[in-house]
């Protein structure tokens, strides 16, 4: 029992995950009625795939369906066969043509990329060539035919120089916990050092290699001076800097004030070298301490340079502002031999400077004011154009996200659009449309007969409505003209008055009447609806359901009993 409510509780579950909206249960599958069953079976039944349909969790997309494209096209040509060119058709022209065949060629281009630098005036200069004089990729190759490969391959570069810049970030530049332009720029630094550190240990020569002449080559000097060919030491001499030329000839030197190795054993040739080697090392030493005293000095002469530089712009311009006083004292020396004239044209040239300051200040107020006045009209139109740029940044910002609005829910309708088109090609086509016309056609003619019987008993119910409300607005009327009729004659005599109160009683036992007549309506509905309800109920079977699963219970106790009764024992 426990394994049936298990498999029964699985398939609720199953049917609940595929879409299915109705009640359902263990007991849907153990206590089954018709109704439900059949309910289920429908919706499984349109959930089945077609025979014609693709898989229902295949992608769908722009990409999906280029790609199927390709892939088509790609298959379509695997399977034609080779034609030789004297039989082939116009259909194998385009596939098997040695003209449009063409060599993978890949020739380095220039694209225009987007620099995120803080320097404007570089970024603008950078800019410029792009849009000015940088070519085009199909004028920057020398042929068409390699444009498309030449662009691949420079994407592909690009890609998995990101992808690799990532995964480096993600597995060394997280841990550095420095910026990606920080951990870029000690990189950098890094490398710069070891090509130097490489520049420095290619400048100078292996120790193996100025020993040469005395017989102390290596295996390693042997495979180098095989590959470097059978010339002679007067040809093909490499280059080298000041510092390899000094020590070769010292060595050479040396060499040649050294005894022929004839004369001395084996032990003395050792000892020599050794001594040879300790003293090459204390001048290397030496020079290494000369080179970086010089380097510093440079530095120190470099600083002074700059400071001198300075001081010579200063008194630079000492010397024209000393210069600018002394000519003016020497024209104030030249005007005292004539002090008294001098000073009279002095003080003419002032007044006329004076009179010529004030129709320069009168004019300058003449064109003052008109400029003052545009100043403020035009300070009020750039007032209004701010307001109404406002007004516009403002409307573009709501535009703005009406237009991301609606581009989401273009995106959404196309996808669904995508859906709809999918599941149209999933849907049978060998289905006649006469059939589905027709059955639409019986189905608006059942609807069209159901709602001409609702709208007669609907007018059958208004009629009744209004026979009913004509009645009672009567009898009111009728009640109302008897009551004051009886009412008047009730004052003059003793039995008429015994008549309206006949009369009163009997209105209120008919108005009684007609309450329990509608709450005898009221509880017939309800009772209808109460038979429907148990109609459906019955139809169900939940007493019978109740039955068994009261019944299925004890038989579960009953095996949780037993299991736990075996587990005691053992």
């Amino acid at each position: 029992m426990s394994a049936r409510f298990r498999v029964g509780t699985s398939l609720a579950q199953a049917c609940q995950d595929i879409g299915y909206k109705g009640e359902i249960g263990y007991q849907t599958f153990l206590y089954s009625s018709e109704t439900e069953i059949r309910s289920l079976l429908m919706f499984l039944v349109e959930k089945l795939p077609r025979e014609n349909a693709e898989a229902s969790d295949q992608p769908t997309g722009k990409s999906t369906i280029l790609q199927r494209t390709i892939a088509a096209a790609i298959k379509a040509q695997l399977v034609a066969p080779w034609v030789p060119p004297n039989c082939r058709l116009p259909l194998h022209g385009e596939t098997q043509n040695f003209v449009a065949l063409h060599s993978f060629h890949v020739r380095p281009l220039s694209l225009p990329h987007c620099f995120k630098e803080p320097r404007k005036k570089s970024l603008e200069e950078i800019r410029d060539y792009q849009r000015d004089f940088l070519p085009l990729v199909t004028v920057q190759l020398p042929h068409n035919t390699s444009v498309a490969a030449s662009l691949l391959e420079q994407h592909t570069s690009e890609l998995s120089a990101a992808q690799e810049w990532e995964n480096e970030w993600n597995s060394q530049g997280l841990l550095s916990r420095l910026t990606p332009e920080d951990y870029k720029a000690r990189k950098l630094t890094r490398l710069h050092k070891r090509i130097e550190e490489q520049l420095r240990s290619a400048a100078l020569p292996p120790m193996e290699s100025a020993f040469g002449g005395l017989g102390a080559t290596s295996d390693l000097s042997d495979i180098l001076q095989s590959f470097r060919g059978s010339a002679s030491s007067g040809q093909n001499l490499p280059k080298g800097s000041h510092f390899t030329h000094s020590q070769k000839f010292t060595f050479a030197q040396e060499v040649e004030a050294a005894p022929s190795p004839g004369w001395q054993t084996a032990g003395d040739n050792h000892q020599s070298q050794q001594e040879e080697l300790a003293s090459l090392q204390q001048q290397f030493q030496q020079l290494c301490n000369d080179v970086d005293q010089l380097t510093m000095e440079v530095k120190h002469l470099s600083v002074t340079n700059a400071q001198m530089l300075d001081e010579y712009k200063q008194r630079e311009l000492q010397n024209i502002e000393q210069e600018e006083k002394i000519q003016l004292k020497k024209k104030t020396i030249d005007l005292l031999p004539d002090a008294e004239n001098n000073i009279v044209k002095l003080q003419a040239q002032v007044e006329a400077s004076a009179k010529r300051v004030l129709n320069l200040a009168s004019q300058w107020e003449k064109h003052r004011a008109p400029l003052i006045d545009e100043h403020r009209r035009l300070k009020e139109i750039c007032s209004n154009q701010d307001m109404e740029s406002s007004k516009k940044l403002s409307e573009i910002k709501v535009l703005q996200d009406k237009i991301r609005v609606s581009t989401d829910e273009a995106k959404k309708k196309e996808e669904i659009y995508k859906q709809l088109l999918t599941e149209l090609e999933r849907l049978p086509q060998d289905v006649s449309r006469a059939s589905y016309t027709q059955r639409i056609l019986e189905i608006v003619n059942n609807i069209k007969k159901q709602k001409e019987e609702i709208t007669k008993i609907l007018s059958d119910t208004k009629e009744l409505q209004k026979e009913i409300n004509n009645l009672t607005g009567k009898l009111d009327r009728t009640f109302a003209v008897t009551d004051e009729l009886v009412f008047k004659d009730a004052k003059k005599d003793e039995s008429v008055r015994k008549s309206y109160k006949f009369l009163a009683a009997l209105h209120e036992n008919c108005s009684q009447l007609i309450q329990t007549i509608e709450d005898i309506g009221t509880i017939l509905r309800e009772i209808r609806d109460l038979e429907e309800q148990i109609d459906t109920e019955t139809s169900n079977k939940t007493v019978a359901n109740l039955e068994r699963i009261l019944e299925d219970y004890k038989a579960i106790r009953q095996e949780n009993s037993a299991l736990a009764a075996k587990v005691k024992e053992g």
